[in-house]
C-alpha cells in the first residue's frame, strides 16, 4: 500500500500564497473609502482653481487682442507666469483626486508624493506672491495646504522623488530666462535681466530656490512626524 504524499502545513501554505506588503508602496488618493469631506474639499479646490484660471485667461487674451496681438500671444503671455502654471497643475491634480481618476494620468496625480509636490508648489507660489504683491492669490494655496494636512496620509519618500520635485521650479526658471532673452519680457521684476542684470537675477533666483528647498524640507519633516 502506497504512502500518502505529505502535504505542507496550513500555516506555511498561507505564507506562500500571501504576498508580503511591498516596502514603500503607496495608496492613490483618495483612499479606498474616501470621506465626503475629502472629496468635497478636493472638488472645491479644483473648481476655484479652474474659475481663477479661466478668468485670468479671459483678461490676458483680451488685453493682448486690444494691443493688436493674437490669441496665441495671449496664451504665451499667460504661460509666462509661474502662478498660472501652478494653478493649472492644482486644478488638474485635484480634479482627478475628486473624480477618482482611473487613467494613467489620474493614478499619477493621485499618488501622495505627487499631491504633496503640487501642494508645495502652490504654497510656495502663494508665499512668494504675497511677499511681493501684498495679499492676493491666497485661497487656492491655503485650501491646498489644508487638504494636505487633513487627507494626505504619511508616505515613504525617496531622495530621487525629492530631486524630481525640483524639476518644475528649475525648469520654469530656465525657460523664463531663455524666453526673456529672446522677447525682452520677464514676468516678474526680481528676474528682469534688462533692469537688474544677470548677476543680480541669478542671486535672486538662488535665494528663491533655497526658499523652495526649505519649504520642501518643512513638508518632508511634517510627513515623517505623522503616525503610520
Amino acid at each position: 500500500m502506497s504512502k500518502p504524499i505529505p502535504t505542507q502545513p496550513e500555516s506555511r501554505t498561507r505564507r506562500l500564497t500571501q504576498s508580503p506588503p511591498q516596502v514603500g508602496a503607496e495608496h492613490a488618493l483618495p483612499l479606498h473609502t474616501p470621506g465626503t469631506a475629502s472629496l468635497l474639499l478636493a472638488a472645491c479646490i479644483a473648481t476655484i482653481a479652474w474659475l481663477a484660471l479661466a478668468a485670468q485667461t479671459d483678461i490676458t487674451v483680451h488685453r493682448m487682442l486690444a494691443r493688436g496681438l493674437s490669441v496665441f500671444d495671449g496664451f504665451e503671455r499667460l504661460s509666462s507666469y509661474l502662478t498660472n502654471l501652478t494653478v493649472f497643475a492644482v486644478a488638474l491634480c485635484f480634479s482627478l483626486v475628486a473624480a477618482l481618476g482611473r487613467s494613467p494620468l489620474g493614478r499619477f496625480f493621485r499618488q501622495p508624493p505627487v499631491v504633496t509636490a503640487v501642494v508645495v508648489y502652490i504654497v510656495f507660489v502663494g508665499l512668494a506672491y504675497n511677499l511681493f504683491n501684498e495679499c492676493l492669490h491666497t485661497i487656492v494655496p491655503l485650501l491646498s495646504a489644508i487638504y494636505w494636512v487633513l487627507f494626505v496620509p504619511r508616505f515613504h519618500l525617496t531622495l530621487r522623488q525629492c530631486v524630481l520635485w525640483l524639476i518644475y521650479p528649475l525648469g520654469y526658471l530656465c525657460i523664463t530666462l531663455w524666453r526673456g532673452s529672446t522677447s525682452d519680457f520677464y514676468p516678474y521684476p526680481f528676474i528682469d535681466v534688462g533692469e537688474l542684470g544677470y548677476p543680480h537675477v541669478l542671486l535672486n533666483a538662488t535665494l528663491l530656490v533655497l526658499a523652495f528647498v526649505t519649504l520642501m524640507g518643512v513638508f518632508i519633516a511634517l510627513n515623517h512626524r505623522r503616525a503610520h
